[in-house]
This record gives C-alpha cells, structure tokens and sequence, in this order.
C-alpha cells in the first residue's frame, strides 16, 4: 500500500466501523496530544483504552489506564499510537501476539515505519501513518 496518500474511502471506512481503540502512549497531561486525541475519541463515541506501563490502574478521561495492549479486555478494533517511529517494530511484536489482531494501526503525526507497515499489512491489519483520526473523523464523518 502507498502510505504517502490515503484515499478517503480507506480512511472514512476505518474511522466508520471502528468501535474499540487502544491507544499506546496516552498521556494524563492536558498539554500533550494524546490526552486532547483521546478525550476527543471518548467524546465521538468510541470505547477506548489508556495505554502506558507507568500509568496502569490509574484513569485519564474516566477509563482505566492497563500497561500493555494484552491486558485491554476487549477486541481491539484500533490500535492509536503516540511512539517514536524506532519504537514501532516492538510494538507490531505486541500487536502481532493479540488474538485476534487488531483491524488497524494507526500512527500518528510524524510517526512513520515502512517495515513494520509491511509486517502488519502481511498478517492482515490495516495501516494508516502521518495521520490524526481526531483530525480526519471530523473532515470525514459527521460530528
């Protein structure tokens, strides 16, 4: 898949029928990015799930924070992730030990790793990188 340009439709399907997202890097501090993101997503709709190893059993927006993707009690349709694009291959590992896989990835801005797209996408999981779904939901669905 070309990851330099997601057509709409890619995007708008994933954004429609995603239910449950886990989201690796939340963070409790109302000036970073995933806290705004996922306050966003709750807000939307969605079921999510704090993500952070040294933040686990506390909650941010309301939802319990667990320490690695395992331990989310539901299928996860999305996995957000706020890493560093070096950290991205050792968290496909994590994705790729879940049963059942995730439907989706989804990097954030500046956050990019062709190899580990092309692990993913050879078992199966959508992709998305160099993206914010609380900036392509509202450009693509309705509120």
């Amino acid at each position: 898949m070309d990851h330099d340009r997601y057509d709409d439709d890619y995007l708008r399907d994933i954004l429609a029928t995603t239910q449950t997202i886990a989201m690796v890097g939340a963070s409790p501090k109302p000036d970073r990015p995933s806290n705004g993101v996922l306050a966003y997503l709750n807000r939307a709709g969605y079921a999510t799930y704090p993500v952070h190893p040294g933040l686990a059993g506390g909650t941010i927006h309301g939802r319990t924070v667990v320490a690695r993707l395992a331990d989310v009690p539901v299928p996860i349709d999305m996995v957000d992730v706020f890493r560093n694009s070096d950290a991205i291959p050792a968290l496909v590992d994590e994705v790729l030990a879940l049963d059942p896989l995730p439907k989706v990835v989804w990097l954030q801005l500046a956050i990019r790793n062709d190899s580990a797209a092309a692990r993913l996408e050879a078992a199966g999981v959508r992709v998305v990188m160099d993206r914010c779904p609380a900036i392509e939901r509202p450009r693509l669905l309705s509120r």
